[in-house]
């Protein structure tokens, strides 16, 4: 009696194990990809790492040094407000948009729902740094597709326009950008979500007379309330990290004022040869993305408790 017991135990130990031996490669591979170079940056970033460390390989230890010049630079609070607010515009015009295609869809034919399908899946498929040189030629100043449709359509001459010549019109060039790369991936995941849901639930609503805000706001958004939420973390994690579309559009400018933390990050290490600050920024960078990531995903815990 006392080996059968044993042997229960034993296999309910190792049936618990299980899980956690099928995560094991990947949390060893994500280990290898990301843990390395994280803490390789940690360290850069306590080191007064700059060009001629980076040709000798010798460093000497600055202690928080870099962080103490990182935090008491002006420019930190500028940089760090533009960069959220950036986030969060871009964050809510993907979700606004992608969820009126997703609604889209549903709507559609089958034929016309696989072309817009593949259209989506094609624009996503580009890589950024192709469809931001694409952007770029379409906004161009002199024969930008853009600039020559505008002034066709009657709002000035616009053909020598420069998007890129005042903040707004820059941060508004780059967030169309970057929404229409996003929008694909967030539309097709909530229209997966959307098929997803019952059928019957629609047609109760219909018989008891709800109108169609009603119906979406009491049976869409709650049945698409956790992939809401997996979409706004995702993208709030691409956002706030966005690189490629601004450097090539902007580099930071005019006069700094397209500068999120990113590029503020590259031009203060590759710039000024001061890899130690420009670590020490991408070190705050990455505090600042788990902490906004953790309090979402802690509410979106406790909202999913609450249902």
């Amino acid at each position: 009696m006392l080996l059968e017991k044993a042997r229960v135990r034993e296999r309910t130990r190792r049936r618990s194990l299980l899980p956690y031996g099928l995560l094991l490669p990947a949390a060893a591979l994500l280990g290898l990809v990301l843990g390395y170079p994280l803490a390789r940056l940690v360290v850069i970033s306590l080191q007064d790492y700059g060009l001629r460390s980076l040709f000798t390989g010798k460093t000497s230890f600055a202690g928080g040094d870099n962080y103490a010049a990182v935090l008491a630079d002006p420019q930190l609070l500028p940089v760090l407000a533009r960069s959220v607010g950036f986030c969060a515009a871009l964050v809510l015009g993907t979700l606004v948009i992608a969820s009126g295609v997703a609604l889209l869809l549903q709507r559609l034919g089958r034929r016309m729902r696989t072309a817009v399908t593949l259209c989506l899946i094609a624009a996503w498929a580009l890589p950024n740094v192709a469809s931001t040189l694409v952007w770029q030629w379409l906004f161009q100043p002199g024969y930008g597709v853009v600039n020559w449709l505008l002034t066709r359509l009657g709002f000035g001459d616009l053909t020598q326009h420069d998007w890129t010549t005042s903040p707004a019109s820059a941060f508004t060039l780059v967030w169309l950008l970057v929404v229409w790369q996003s929008v694909p991936f967030a539309a097709l995941t909530l229209h997966a979500g959307l098929s997803q849901i019952p059928r019957s639930y629609y047609e109760a609503a219909a018989l008891d007379g709800a109108g169609p805000w009603r119906v979406h706001r009491t049976i869409t958004v709650p049945f698409l309330q956790p992939i809401l939420g997996l979409v706004t973390i995702l993208s709030v994690i691409w956002d706030f990290t966005v690189f490629n579309q601004i450097w090539i559009l902007t580099q930071g400018g005019p006069g700094g004022g397209t500068t999120t933390l990113g590029i503020w990050t590259f031009t203060r290490a590759f710039s000024r040869n001061d890899f130690g600050q420009g670590a020490a920024i991408a070190v705050v960078s990455v505090v600042l993305l788990v902490g906004l990531t953790a309090v979402y995903v802690r509410r979106l815990v406790r909202s999913g408790e609450d249902l």
